[in-house]
């Protein structure tokens, strides 16, 4: 069970096709792990096994007769907690919807299921997606594989720990503010922060480029193929678009070193990036470079993206929290009530200039790709940290800005509209992960995956993830 664990999620899809093992093989393999795994993370605490098995007996009864070449055959996967799978409990890591059942399911996981996938679960959260550790009232604390003193961060942190100790193949992520990216980096797994309107998502909020679904897997190839499943237009989500011609696996197969590529240690937004962090990035870097590829130091003008998104993100929260504070305040988490609070304290006039100054940073950003064709940075700013640690305040003596100034890195960036990948460039000392974002223009995740499954080739660290959970 443990070696089924340990395939990919292409390898497993293709014993599948094969008939080599069956969906209920791997939904038991999946089984196995949580429970040998999960008491010390975790990461999957709602379980729907039975409705799985149902839908496994139902695709081997009647198996598609002419599936697309990214169908997944009965490959199980987690679903985030804020992300409705009909019949399922669906809490969004909040007492106030401690025991909500969903009544249908949402839109990402109907095409994802229409596409072969069976959900065995939903991966743990923070409250409504709040911040970069994964802990809330229902459920409490998930802990990262690589050390389980550690957070996974978040807000997708059971997404990516599960993946990291073989409980899924694949998982999916949402992404505001670097919420499939931080992840990513923290457990060595491998996300991707889509152009808006790539992945159709059923809109609780206004319709706002900054929040995306995306795919989280072990390795590019996987998250490509994850991406195939999930991409296309919708006619309930108006900014969803067609696929591009072509399969993201199949360019995920073909490898594709970039010409000329922008590195940038802080992006010209970061107050502080730790030593280790830095160092490790500018090493990936200069591997790069002497792969012979034109590396030179270099970003967009950022400078106000972070305040931008600070602003946007306050405004979008009114919706999404406004209407709970006076009924449920003291149910909410102080960070997500701060959100709300923030948000209701602005001026019409300062999110229209927010919105003026996002356009205008996306035109930079456009201009900045007539020249390169990727941007890399780290993930972000700082190691994993231990789980009791809400949040990071400070930061090699400097003290950042409110509870998402560590996540700089990653906010400025969401703030593009491009398509993101972060992936695993190195260890600290500890053994640790740190990872990359990979940044490519606008709708262009075919080329992304070619140039990501080159680098992840070149640093030689593709799918290291440590399986069995590190007690320290």
């Amino acid at each position: 069970m443990n070696e089924l664990c340990r395939l990919s999620a292409t390898a497993a899809v293709a014993l599948l096709k094969r008939r080599k093992v069956s969906p209920l093989d791997l939904i038991d393999a999946a089984a196995a792990r949580i429970q040998q795994t999960d008491p010390l993370l975790n990461a999957i605490p709602t379980l729907c096994l039975e409705r799985a098995r149902e839908h496994a007996r139902r695709l081997m009864q009647k198996p598609p007769s002419d599936p697309p070449a990214h169908y997944l055959y009965g490959l199980p996967i987690a679903v985030k907690d804020n992300t409705d799978v009909a019949g399922v409990r669906c809490t969004s890591g909040s007492r106030i919807y401690a025991d909500r059942i969903a009544p249908a399911s949402d839109i990402v996981v109907q095409r994802l299921e229409s596409n072969g996938a069976l959900v065995i679960g939903k991966s743990n959260l923070p409250e409504f997606a709040a911040g970069g550790n994964t802990f809330n009232d229902v459920f409490g604390v998930t802990r990262n594989p690589w050390d389980t003193r550690m957070t996974p961060s978040g807000s997708s942190g059971g997404a990516a720990a599960a993946l990291a100790s073989g409980q899924v193949w694949l998982a999916t992520g949402g992404d505001f503010g670097g919420s499939i990216r931080t992840p990513s980096s923290f457990c060595s797994t491998v996300g991707l922060r889509p152009s808006p309107g790539r992945v159709p998502r059923a809109q609780k909020q206004p319709f706002s480029a900054l929040s995306v679904e995306g795919p989280m897997a072990r390795n590019v190839a996987d998250c490509a193929l994850m991406l195939d499943c999930e991409a296309g237009a919708h006619p309930l989500d108006p900014m969803s678009h067609p696929s591009q011609a072509g399969s993201y696996a199949a360019a995920a197969a073909r490898p594709l070193k970039p010409k000329r590529i922008a590195f940038s240690a802080d992006l010209g937004v970061a107050p502080v990036v730790d030593r280790e962090v830095r160092a490790v990035c500018k090493a990936a870097a200069e591997k790069i470079a002497g792969d012979g590829v034109l590396v030179e130091e270099a970003h967009p003008d950022l400078s106000d993206a972070v305040k931008n998104f600070l602003v946007l993100r306050g405004a979008i929260y009114i919706a999404r929290i406004g209407p709970l504070l006076e009924k449920h305040r003291a149910l909410l988490k102080p960070e997500v009530i701060g959100n709300a609070e923030f948000g209701l304290s602005l001026k019409l006039s300062e999110v229209v200039a927010a919105e003026i100054a996002h356009g205008e940073l996306i035109w930079r950003v456009a201009r900045f790709f007539e020249n390169y064709d990727l941007l890399t940075c780290p993930t972000v700013m700082c190691p994993p940290f231990p789980v009791e640690t809400r949040y990071v305040e400070e930061l090699d003596g400097v003290k950042l800005e409110g509870y998402m100034g560590w996540l700089a890195l990653t906010c400025a960036l969401s703030m593009t509209a491009c398509p993101i990948l972060s992936i695993s460039c190195g260890f600290t000392a500890d053994g640790l992960p740190i990872g990359l974002q990979v940044v490519a223009p606008v709708r262009s995740e075919a080329r992304l995956f070619a140039h990501g499954a080159y680098l992840e080739q070149l640093f030689g660290l593709a799918g290291r993830v440590p399986i069995d959970p590190i007690v320290c």
